[in-house]
């Protein structure tokens, strides 16, 4: 579920899963999942998986549900998993997604505020 978001209609290029974070495609227009944090995120999709070729609404501001792939604190850095799962940004120059809204594990969907940004060196 989208919740006050600013959202944005793309081509799927490949299957996507459900609250998972996207990139953009090697085309204008179309996206792709994430999968890794150094990837160039830009949003999030919402509760249908898009196949390739089909159209898919990314939510790119606000909150949106997301899934977690690990242990994730009100508050942590999120950035992307292999799978397009949000987990806790540790590693400095990481892509972030944006910032938990609520604790969670691997597998639950959580919440984030999103928020694009790199992590900053400690």
């Amino acid at each position: 579920m989208a919740w006050n978001t600013a959202l944005r209609n793309y081509v799927a290029a490949a299957a996507i899963a459900a609250h998972r974070i996207a990139k953009h495609g090697t085309n204008d227009g179309e996206v792709v999942q994430a999968a890794a944090a150094t990837d160039a995120l830009m949003g999030v999709t919402e509760g249908i998986a898009p196949d390739a070729g089909e159209r898919v609404d990314i939510v790119k501001s606000g909150l949106a549900d997301i899934e977690y792939g690990g242990a994730v604190a009100k508050g942590d850095p999120l950035t992307s998993d292999a799978n397009g799962k949000a987990i806790k940004a540790t590693v400095a120059g990481s892509r972030l997604i944006g910032f938990a809204e609520v604790a969670g594990v691997a597998g639950d969907i959580g919440l984030v505020d999103i928020a694009l940004g790199t992590l900053a060196a400690a």
